[in-house]
């Protein structure tokens, strides 16, 4: 069975505390991408030699890591804890959204494959409670079981859908080719809440969100890496009606009322147009 994990974006992201166990809370909402990877998910036959309960393939035949520790075997060994007669599955990913981008394809793909496996193998588990495994995963992997536009708070696993619509709009997305080490992102932070929660400014009309919708990973991740300002700014001067890093970056996204041409704007970089 074929599934298609999306990516998201972060619209504002605002670091507001430092915890004692060292991470940070964060403010942010989610909002998913017409941007997907390809999960494919089948049943071994019985006979099948292989020596793993998962087996995970990548269309090029490159995995980053080692397989077995792929967020995906990872979603699959959390559940067959939770269901030990899961049957053993093959999985081909096909890698769409770019990698260390901020736009959270991993936990996508992982999160769907629980989804995948719970709708094959009619496992009956409420969202809520796929929600709660996804959770043990990584921070945003629960929003993306279902993937609606959320408000999150904590490390980003607290959830509340928000009404938000975008349709009618459409969405560039850039990302250079640069890896930000979430060590750099956080370098030059000093938590603190902004004076208007992003869940509020989100609900004003789209043209106040420049001056407004803050990411205050940008501060730190320009200074150390300015080309990914300068695709900010050249997304704006493209007409964007608004536009962000995303996460803790490297990807920048715009807003735009019609849609437009990034290629030769933007060589050897990962570029993608899409209508929300």
């Amino acid at each position: 069975m074929q599934f298609f994990p999306p990516a998201k974006v972060n619209l504002g992201l605002n670091v507001v505390n430092r915890r004692p166990d060292g991470y940070h809370d964060l403010e942010t909402v989610f909002y998913p991408v017409p941007l997907c990877d390809e999960l494919d998910v089948k049943a071994m036959a019985a006979d099948d030699p292989c020596p793993y309960d998962c087996d995970l393939l990548m269309d090029d035949g490159v995995l980053d890591c080692d397989p077995q520790q792929n967020l995906v075997v990872r979603a699959y060994r959390l559940l067959k804890e939770q269901c030990p007669t899961l049957p053993r599955v093959r999985v081909r990913l096909v890698k769409h959204i770019p990698s260390q981008a901020g736009m959270g394809g991993g936990s996508s793909d992982c999160a769907y494959m629980l989804v995948a496996l719970n709708r094959m193998f009619h496992l009956g588990l409420s969202d809520e409670r796929l929600m709660m495994l996804a959770a043990r995963l990584g921070a945003d992997c629960a929003f993306f079981i279902t993937g609606r536009p959320a408000y999150a708070e904590g490390i980003g696993e607290r959830l509340q859908p928000i009404d938000l619509d975008l349709s009618g709009r459409y969405i560039a997305i850039v990302k250079p080719p640069i890896a930000v080490p979430t060590r750099d992102a956080f370098a030059r932070i000093s938590p603190q809440r902004p004076p208007k929660n992003c869940r509020e400014i989100i609900n004003q009309p789209i043209g106040t969100w420049r001056e407004e919708l803050v990411n205050d990973f940008e501060l730190s991740v320009f200074a150390l890496y300015p080309e990914i300002g300068e695709v900010k700014q050249k997304l704006y001067d493209m007409g964007a009606v608004y536009a962000a890093m995303s996460g803790s970056g490297s990807s920048v996204f715009g807003i735009f009322d019609a849609p437009v041409e990034l290629a030769e704007a933007f060589p050897g970089m990962f570029t993608h147009v899409a209508s929300f």
